[in-house]
């Protein structure tokens, strides 16, 4: 028996082209399977971060309420070390007071006292005197309300008459002076 060989090249279909073709669709194919399995492993990735960011953006305003938290309680409480060291202030001018039979020497004790508590309460707190006596005028720290004529040097204080105070370098209230008069 004879074969045709128009039937043997219609058996054998692997022609050059057509094992081209072949392995143009299995690497098409191979490349789309790769660009999935990326695709995939990119949204992957992009979900964590997007996690991540909400993760950290929760955090931010725990930070934020935290610290607001924190701010309210400071301004609410910020007094209280002052307010215990008045304490016992009170109690000495409530002692003074419920005296029965107070002579002024038992009176001027209390009284005594009683500064010395204020002062610890000031010591403690922060709060500085301003006494400015011979020192040169400092329009932050004195207020001039005359001027003297002195033998000391034009814009020294030379007479106090009430005493300034600063809370950690902060003027509460300044001194109010008399300084010398220039010559």
């Amino acid at each position: 028996m004879q074969e045709n060989p128009s039937a043997q090249e219609n058996l054998d279909t692997s022609t050059p082209d057509t094992e081209a073709a072949n392995a143009a669709a299995a690497q098409e194919a191979d490349t789309l399977t790769s660009l999935e399995d990326q695709i995939r492993a990119l949204e992957q990735k992009a979900a964590e971060h997007h996690d991540a960011w909400l993760r950290a953006k929760a955090e931010g305003e725990n930070i934020r309420r935290r610290a607001a938290e924190d701010v309210i309680k400071a301004q609410k409480f910020a007094i209280e070390k002052f307010a215990n060291a008045l304490l016992p202030v009170k109690d000495s001018l409530e002692q003074a007071l419920a005296l029965d039979n107070a002579t002024l020497e038992t009176l001027r004790e209390g009284t005594d006292l009683t500064l010395k508590n204020v002062i610890k309460a000031f010591e403690q707190s922060g709060v500085e005197e301003i006494n400015p006596v011979g020192e040169k005028f400092d329009p932050h720290k004195h207020q001039a309300i005359s001027a003297l004529p002195s033998d000391q040097p034009a814009n020294t204080v030379v007479q106090v008459f009430q005493k300034g105070y600063q809370l950690e370098g902060r003027v509460l209230r300044p001194a109010l002076v008399a300084v010398a008069q220039a010559a």
